[in-house]
């Protein structure tokens, strides 16, 4: 139990906050698995389309405040690079 007002209040809000960071997080989580699983299979022109919609997941995540700007930039590149591994391997072949 929260001693004053205001103190029920920001638990009630961070209570708010943390079940939409929670569904953000997890929907990102949800776009990254299914583009590095059509990465390992292959599939690059789909991995291309899977990759803008990741990287505007984590952009939006981090433009809320959900993850840091950083950490969002971080897991873009390291995407894009694995999808540049993968194209690169597919011209090979």
């Amino acid at each position: 139990m929260p001693n004053t007002k205001s103190a029920g209040k920001r638990a009630r809000s961070n209570a708010k906050k943390a079940v939409r960071n929670k569904s953000i997080k997890s929907r990102v989580k949800t776009l990254e698995k299914k583009y590095l699983t059509l990465v390992s299979t292959g599939k690059v022109d789909d991995a291309r389309k899977a990759l803008t919609e990741v990287a505007s997941a984590y952009d939006k995540a981090a433009k809320g405040g959900v993850i840091k700007k950083e950490n969002a930039s971080r897991k873009r590149s390291r995407l894009q690079l694995r999808l540049n591994a993968a194209a690169a391997t597919a011209a090979k072949k």
